[in-house]
C-alpha cells in the first residue's frame, strides 16, 4: 500500500510500504480521511517534545485524526466490525495499570498514540491497523469529513464542559484555530456568549464568518467579565493572561500548548478562587462529539479548506497552502486520492 513515511526534520517519501493484517484484537481500516493538525507540523519540524524524550523516532508514519471503513478484523474480533464505517481513539493504553483500570487510558505512562507515539503507525496511508477497543462507529449522518473531525472536535468538547457554561455566562476563548473554533462552537451549542481573541486578521474574519461577532485582538478584548476563559493558543504568554482575564470564582481551561515553558502566578489562582483545568485527549469525549455532529448542534465542516492526496501531504506540513483552499484553518488528506 503508499503511505505517506517522515524520515527526518522536513524529509518524508509517499512509499509502498506492506499492508497491515490485523492482530487479535485488531481492526484494519481503509482510511478516507486524514487531518493535519499542529502535532503532525511538530513532528516534520523536529520540535515535538516527544522526539527528545525517546516516545517516538523517525522514520514513522503520521495521522491521527481519521475516518475509514473496517476491512478485516484479526483473531477474537466480532466478523460483524467489517464494513462498518469508523473513526479511532488516538490514544492507546496498556490495560492493565491503575489509570487504565480507572478508565484513564489517555494518561497511561506506557501509552502508544495513533501516529504520534510508541511506533504505533498512523493514518497516513492507505490501510492502518488499530485495537478494535479504540473504534468508534459513525452513523449514516456523520460521514468522512466530519469523522475525521472527530478527535479534535473531542478535545474541544471536553475543554467547552470543562469551561462549565451556564446559559448566557460569557466566555472567551484564545486563539481561533481548529481547536479554538471547535471549542466556540460547543460553547455555543451550550447556550454561552462567546468571545474569540486571536492574531492574524484571516483566521480573525474566518470567525466572523462561522457567526462569532465578538471577535478580539490582544489589544481590543474589552474590559468585561468574562466567566470562563479556555486557552487553545500556542502562545507561551496566553496561559498568564487567561488568569488575568477571568472573572473571580470562574473557570481555566487550558488545551493549547506552547513550544517553550508558560507559566501563572498561583497566588492569583488562589486569591481569585479560580478553577483551572488542563485537557490533554479526546477520549473521553470521543461519543458525544459523535452524536453532536450527528445531531447538527456543532457543524464544523466548514472548517476544511481543502481535502488533498498523500503526494501533497509534505507541502501542506510544510506550511503551504493548496492551490484553491477555503478560508478554513483545517487540511485534509485522501490516501486513496492519486
Amino acid at each position: 500500500m503508499r503511505a505517506f513515511v517522515l524520515t527526518a526534520p522536513g524529509e518524508y517519501a509517499v512509499r509502498e510500504v506492506p499492508a497491515p493484517v490485523a492482530a487479535p484484537g485488531e481492526a484494519v481500516v481503509e482510511v478516507e480521511r486524514v487531518g493535519v493538525c499542529g502535532t503532525d507540523v511538530e513532528f516534520f519540524t523536529g520540535a515535538m517534545a516527544y522526539l527528545h524524550q525517546g516516545h517516538s523516532a523517525y522514520p514513522m508514519r503520521l495521522g491521527h485524526e481519521w475516518a475509514g471503513r473496517v476491512a478485516a478484523v484479526g483473531a477474537g474480533v466480532d466478523p460483524g466490525w467489517v464494513g462498518r464505517r469508523v473513526m479511532g481513539d488516538t490514544m492507546l493504553g496498556c490495560g492493565v495499570c491503575r489509570r487504565c483500570r480507572r478508565g484513564h487510558q489517555h494518561v497511561c505512562a506506557k501509552r502508544q498514540e495513533v501516529g504520534i507515539r510508541g511506533a504505533r503507525a498512523g493514518a497516513l496511508a492507505e490501510q492502518l491497523a488499530v485495537p478494535v477497543s479504540s473504534l468508534h462507529v459513525l452513523p449514516d449522518s456523520v460521514d468522512a469529513v466530519l469523522g475525521a473531525l472527530v478527535e479534535p472536535g473531542g478535545n474541544a468538547l471536553r475543554a467547552a464542559r470543562a469551561a462549565a457554561p451556564r446559559p448566557g455566562d460569557r466566555t472567551l476563548v484564545l486563539g481561533p484555530g481548529t481547536i479554538g473554533l471547535l471549542v466556540a462552537m460547543f460553547l455555543r451549542a451550550a447556550g454561552a456568549e462567546v468571545h474569540l481573541m486571536g492574531r492574524a486578521d484571516n483566521s480573525l474574519a474566518f470567525a466572523r464568518a462561522s457567526g462569532f461577532a465578538d471577535v478580539w485582538t490582544e489589544e481590543t478584548v474589552p474590559d468585561l467579565p468574562f466567566d470562563a476563559v479556555v486557552d487553545a493558543s500556542n502562545a507561551a504568554h496566553l496561559p498568564a493572561l487567561a488568569l488575568e482575564l477571568v472573572e473571580p470564582a470562574g473557570r481555566l481551561v487550558y488545551v493549547g500548548l506552547s513550544g517553550e515553558p508558560s507559566g501563572i502566578d498561583t497566588r492569583a489562582l488562589a486569591l481569585k478562587d479560580v478553577t483551572a483545568v488542563g485537557v490533554l485527549s479526546a477520549s473521553p469525549g470521543l461519543d458525544d462529539t459523535i452524536r453532536a455532529y450527528a445531531d447538527g448542534s456543532v457543524d464544523p465542516r466548514p472548517l476544511v479548506a481543502a481535502t488533498v492526496g498523500l503526494e501533497q501531504a509534505g507541502a501542506v506540513l510544510a506550511g503551504e497552502r493548496p492551490a484553491g483552499a477555503g478560508p478554513g484553518p483545517k487540511i485534509h488528506i485522501d490516501p486513496r486520492a492519486g
